[in-house]
């Protein structure tokens, strides 16, 4: 289970909102379960259908982490217009080994949803995800 602060859940909508009709990426660290600080990336790809993070911020991202005491728990985009649910492409790039995926959907406007996955050679399981 992922443990996200409401005031985190709210900016990852809030910068899905920021960025449409492309999709953004980020990183949740924190430690044993519990995110304590988001990181907005850049979508290198500047795209509505993928996104790749600037790997210069993300090793400065992973730096910081490590120097304050956490870890990366989460790597987050959103879904401009389809589902919070992972894509083909999305299973394929996940390579990033004992991590969540948290993919924020805007398909529905009024209500967004967030939702966390583990996904690991191409299986995907559903995580809960506990505001808080």
């Amino acid at each position: 289970m992922l443990k996200i602060p409401k005031v985190i859940h709210d900016d990852i909508i809030a910068h899905a909102r920021a960025g449409f009709p492309l999709e953004v990426c980020g990183i949740l660290g924190g430690t044993a379960g519990t995110v304590s600080v988001i990181y907005r990336m850049t979508n290198t790809d500047q795209s509505n259908e993928h996104f790749m993070m600037n790997p210069k911020e993300q090793f400065a991202v992973i730096k910081e982490l490590r120097a304050n005491g956490l870890e990366m728990l989460a790597i987050y985009h959103s879904h401009p217009e389809t589902p919070a649910r992972p894509s083909e492409e999305d299973i394929r790039l996940a390579l990033t080994p004992n991590v969540s995926y948290v993919i924020a959907s805007l398909a529905e406007q009024e209500k967004p949803a967030v939702n966390s996955f583990s996904i690991s050679g191409g299986t995907v399981t559903p995580e809960p995800i506990e505001v808080i």
